[in-house]
C-alpha cells in the first residue's frame, strides 16, 4: 500500500534530480543535490535502512554539500556557469526506455516486508540464529557489517577516506 508521504517523497526526489540536471548554475546544482540526498535519506529511513539513511544524510546531504560549496566559493563567479550542449535525440529516447525497462523488471521483485521473500526465508534466519555463535558479536547488524561483509565495509571506508583526502588536498592547494 502506497501512502501519500511516499508519493510526495518520490515527487521531491524526481524534482530535485531533474532540477540539478537542468539548472545552469553550479551553486544551484549543488544545493539541489544536497536536497536530493536529504530526501533520499528520508526514503532510506522509511524503508527501515537506518544505517544507510544516516550515512546518506551525513555524507551526501552534509559533507559533500559543504565540500562542494567550499570549492565553489574558491572559484571565480564566471566559472560557476554551466556550458553544456542540449541532450541528443538518442539520449532522450534511450534513457526513458531504460527507466521503463527497470520499472518493468522491478515488478518481479518480492513485495516489501513480505515474510515469504527469499531474503526473509533463507538469509535473515541464518543471520539471526547463527551470528552470535559464528562471530561472538551480540549485535546482529554489527555482525553482518563487520564480520560477514567486512571486506565490503572496509572498501567502502577506503573509498570515503580517499575522497576526503582528495578534497582536502584540492582545498589546501587553492588556499595557498
Amino acid at each position: 500500500m502506497i501512502f501519500s508521504y511516499e508519493i510526495i517523497l518520490l515527487i521531491l526526489l524526481i524534482a530535485t534530480a531533474a532540477g540539478a540536471i537542468l539548472v545552469k548554475d553550479l551553486m544551484s546544482a549543488v544545493l539541489l543535490l544536497g536536497s536530493y540526498s536529504f530526501f533520499l535519506s528520508l526514503v532510506w529511513g522509511l524503508l527501515g535502512a537506518v544505517d544507510v539513511a544516516f550515512v546518506e544524510a551525513v555524507v551526501g546531504a552534509g559533507l559533500a554539500t559543504v565540500l562542494f560549496l567550499l570549492t565553489l566559493f574558491g572559484t571565480a563567479p564566471k566559472d560557476t556557469r554551466l556550458r553544456r550542449p542540449p541532450p541528443s535525440l538518442t539520449t532522450l529516447i534511450v534513457f526513458p526506455l531504460l527507466g521503463i525497462l527497470l520499472l518493468y523488471g522491478a515488478i518481479d521483485l518480492p513485495q516489501f516486508r513480505n515474510p515469504n521473500s527469499p531474503a526473509s526465508v533463507h538469509i535473515s534466519p541464518t543471520y539471526i540464529e547463527q551470528s552470535y555463535q559464528e562471530t561472538h558479536t551480540p549485535n546482529v547488524v554489527t555482525a553482518v557489517l563487520m564480520d560477514y561483509r567486512s571486506l565490503d565495509t572496509m572498501i567502502e571506508t577506503v573509498v570515503i577516506f580517499a575522497a576526503g583526502i582528495a578534497c582536502a588536498l584540492l582545498l589546501r592547494r587553492h588556499a595557498k
